[in-house]
């Protein structure tokens, strides 16, 4: 009888780019546009990875993820996607995620609004400015 072999692993990111050099180019760049998009905003939010995808923390607090997926990309700004539902009608959404087309990404001004409320909504330390 025959052994089987376990599948290799994949190493775990330790960084927003060790994750980014996984995915496929044209969902690289759309993540890397929102990416831009979260530092320009909130230049003081820290970049790390949190559930295993990219993240930005603000104070201790996680602000915002993202990730790439079989057929999107996807951003969680948690419960701040409510709220903003007109906005997000050409887009897949659910409770607190934000799926999107990498030829079709989540507007820069968009984002910094569903960032800035989960800010407002955040436990006191990460609303400091």
């Amino acid at each position: 009888m025959k052994k089987s072999t376990p599948a290799p692993r994949r190493k775990k990111p330790r960084t927003i780019d060790e994750y980014l050099a996984g995915v496929q180019p044209e969902k690289r760049n759309a993540l890397e546009k929102l990416r831009r998009t979260i530092h320009a905003g909130f230049p003081r939010a820290e970049e790390v990875i949190s559930y295993g995808i990219p993240a930005f923390r603000l104070d201790g607090t996680v602000i915002a993820w993202f990730a790439a997926a079989s057929r999107h990309c996807s951003f969680f700004p948690g419960a701040a996607v409510q709220g903003f539902e007109e906005e997000l009608a050409d887009f897949e959404t659910s409770k607190g995620t934000v799926r999107f087309q990498p030829g079709k990404p989540i507007p820069a001004g968009l984002v910094r609004r569903m960032v800035k409320e989960r800010i407002a909504r955040a436990p006191k330390k990460a609303r400091k400015k």
